[in-house]
């Protein structure tokens, strides 16, 4: 499995996508095509943290007036499946690896999957 997981309303996301060769990853626009529960439980496995997977930057966040201090892991879990932008993104899927978000670190770590590949 690759699957790449974006917005296509993110500049962001755009320009990362445009980085790599994904002719052969499956593109899928979250919010025409939201994450499914089996496909969370995927990122889970690998991650270990719904936290980890959750978007920080949501602008539902203050439109819902939630507390992130109060979250627990499940609650990171339901809002993530509530909504397309709290999930982190671009995520990048393939069996073995993830890759989510677009801080330095992470697009660091793609590029060098890319290059292995």
């Amino acid at each position: 499995m690759k699957k790449v997981l974006y917005l296509k309303t993110c500049g962001t996301c755009i320009k990362i996508l445009k980085r790599f060769d994904l002719s052969a990853w499956e593109l899928r626009e979250l919010k025409s095509a939201p994450i499914t529960e089996e496909e969370l439980a995927q990122m889970y496995e690998q991650t270990n943290s719904y936290e980890a997977l959750f978007s920080r930057r949501s602008t539902q966040i203050k439109a819902r007036n939630i507390d992130l201090k109060t979250l627990e892991e499940n609650d990171f879990k339901h809002l993530i499946l509530d909504h397309y932008s709290f999930l982190k993104r671009p995520v990048f899927l393939t069996d073995e690896k993830i890759f989510v978000g677009n801080d330095k670190k992470n697009i660091e770590n793609l590029e060098n999957f890319f290059k292995v590949k």
